[in-house]
C-alpha cells in the first residue's frame, strides 16, 4: 500500500462521524474502499471486459507446417530455395538456432501456466530472420508463423542480442596473427604486399529518428542517417564494425572515434613486416578513398596522376579498394532491414540489429566463400580469439605509436614505393 491509499484512508476513516455506529455505514466504508482499491490496480491483466479476446492462431500447426516446408529430412522445399530465403543454408541456420536457445530461454518451447504449448525455437528464429532478411513489419510474418506483431518485434531484438552475445567474440573478433598471415598473403599476390583490407563508410538512413535529434544526424544526403564504418578483405569478411555516429560527420570524423587503430596505438597488433622496392616496412595498411588524411597506415588513389605508372597504380588502387564496397552491397542486398529506412525509435536497437547482420554476414561468408582464393582454408580455433596477456603502452610509447601511425612521409613514401611495385607486378603477370 502506498503513500496514497494511507492518504485517502486515513482521510476517510478519520473523517466520518465518531457517534454513528450503524453497520450500514461500515458496509458502505468498505464498498468505497475497495472501490478505490480496484481503482489502483494496473487494467493490463487477462482478459478485460470490453476488449477484444486474444486470438486462437493455432500456433501449433503453423510449427508443423513451417517443419515440413523446410526442417523435415525430405522438405518440401529444396536447399536453393531455404538459400534464397533465408539468406544462408539450413545448417547455418540451424547452428545459429541452437546457439540462442542455448544462450536464452526465451527460444526455447515452454508450456504457459494453462498448459498450452508455446512457440517453438524454429517459429521465433524464422520469425526474426525474415524480418531482417526483407525488412517487412512483424504483422507480416503473422499469417505463417502465427504469431502477433508485438512477439515479433520483441523476439527478433532479442534475438539479434543473442547472436551478438553468442556469436560476437568469434566472428567480429580483430584479426589475429594467422588471419593476418593470410591476408598478408592474399592481398600480396594482388599486387599489393602488406594491405590488411579496405576501409570506407556507409550511411544508414534513420527515418523514425527524434525530432530533437534531426539536426546531428542528418548530413550530406537527405533525411537521417547513421554511419556504419567497416574493414573488408578480398572474401567480403567484415574485419572491423564501428556503428553508431550521426550521419551529420563524415569519415574523417568517424575515425577520430574509431577504434579501428586501437590496438597498433597501444602495440598489441600482430606483426606485420614487409619489403616493397627495397625499403622495409613493420606496419599494415588499408587501401582507402581521398577524403582519409594522409597516414602511414592508408595508402590512397593519386588525384589526376601523371605518367602510366601512377595511372595505372590508381587505377588499381580504386579496384582492389571496392573489396569495402562490394560487402557494403552484400550486407545490404542480404539483410533488407539494413538497406531500407531504419523505423525502430531507439538507437541501442539500430546498434543491436547492424550488429547482428554483420556476424550473420560473416557466418555466411565462412560457410560459402571460395576457398580457392587462399592457399589453404582456413580452420577458425576458438583459442586464436583469446586475448593476449599483454603489458599495457606507457605513455611515452603510445604516443610514439600514435606519431609513427600520422606520419605523412611515411604515407607518401609507401605510395611511391606501391607505383613502382604495382607496375612490376603487372609487368611480370
Amino acid at each position: 500500500m502506498d503513500n496514497g491509499d494511507e492518504f485517502f484512508f486515513h482521510h476517510f476513516l478519520c473523517s466520518s462521524d465518531d457517534s454513528s455506529s450503524d453497520d450500514e455505514d461500515l458496509v458502505v466504508a468498505a464498498l468505497v474502499v475497495h472501490d478505490h482499491i480496484q481503482r489502483q490496480l494496473p487494467r493490463y491483466r487477462g482478459s478485460v471486459p470490453g476488449h477484444a479476446p486474444n486470438l486462437n492462431r493455432n500456433r501449433e500447426r503453423g510449427h508443423t507446417l513451417l517443419y515440413v516446408d523446410y526442417f523435415a529430412n525430405t522438405p518440401l522445399f529444396k536447399p536453393d530455395k531455404f538459400r534464397r530465403r533465408f539468406r544462408m543454408a539450413r545448417h547455418v541456420f540451424n547452428c545459429i538456432r541452437e546457439g540462442v536457445v542455448a544462450h536464452d530461454p526465451y527460444f526455447e518451447c515452454k508450456t504457459d501456466a494453462l498448459g498450452k504449448l508455446g512457440f517453438s525455437s524454429y517459429q521465433k528464429c524464422t520469425a526474426a530472420i525474415r524480418m531482417l532478411a526483407y525488412g517487412i513489419p512483424g504483422d507480416l510474418v503473422d499469417e505463417y508463423v502465427r504469431m502477433s506483431e508485438t512477439t515479433c518485434l520483441m523476439l527478433m531484438y532479442k534475438f539479434c542480442q543473442a547472436v551478438i552475445e553468442v556469436f560476437g567474440p568469434e566472428y567480429l573478433r580483430q584479426p589475429t596473427a594467422a588471419d593476418t598471415e593470410r591476408l598478408l598473403a592474399t592481398n600480396a599476390a594482388r599486387g599489393f604486399p602488406g594491405m590488411l583490407g579496405s576501409i570506407d563508410c556507409m550511411h544508414w538512413e534513420w527515418k523514425n529518428c527524434p525530432f530533437a535529434w534531426q539536426g546531428q544526424y542528418k548530413g550530406h544526403v537527405n533525411g537521417c542517417t547513421v554511419i556504419l564504418e567497416a574493414v573488408a578483405s578480398q572474401d567480403l569478411w567484415i574485419w572491423h564494425s564501428f556503428f553508431g555516429m550521426a550521419g551529420s560527420h563524415n569519415d574523417i570524423n568517424v575515425l577520430q572515434r574509431s577504434p579501428v587503430f586501437a590496438r597498433l596505438a597501444e602495440g598489441h597488433s600482430p606483426p606485420v613486416n614487409f619489403e616493397i622496392n627495397g625499403h622495409q616496412y613493420n606496419k599494415g595498411y588499408y587501401l582507402a578513398d581521398g577524403i582519409y588524411p594522409q597516414w602511414s597506415t592508408f595508402v590512397k588513389t593519386i588525384s589526376k596522376p601523371q605518367g602510366e605508372k601512377r595511372k595505372r597504380f590508381a587505377q588499381m588502387q580504386k579496384s582492389v579498394r571496392k573489396d569495402v564496397e562490394r560487402a557494403f552491397g552484400v550486407l545490404q542486398s542480404r539483410w533488407g532491414i539494413v538497406r531500407n529506412p531504419a523505423l525502430s525509435w531507439d538507437e541501442r536497437k539500430l546498434w543491436k540489429v547492424m550488429t547482428a547482420c554483420v556476424i550473420m554476414h560473416n557466418m555466411i561468408v565462412e560457410d560459402e566463400r571460395d576457398e580457392s582464393i587462399f592457399d589453404q582454408g582456413f580452420d577458425y580455433q576458438r583459442e586464436n580469439i583469446e586475448p593476449l596477456h599483454q603489458d599495457p603502452a606507457t605513455f611515452e610509447q603510445f604516443v610514439q605509436f600514435h606519431r609513427e601511425m600520422r606520419d605523412w612521409h611515411t604515407h607518401l613514401n609507401l605510395q611511391n614505393d606501391l607505383v613502382e611495385h604495382v607496375w612490376d607486378h603487372i609487368n611480370n603477370q
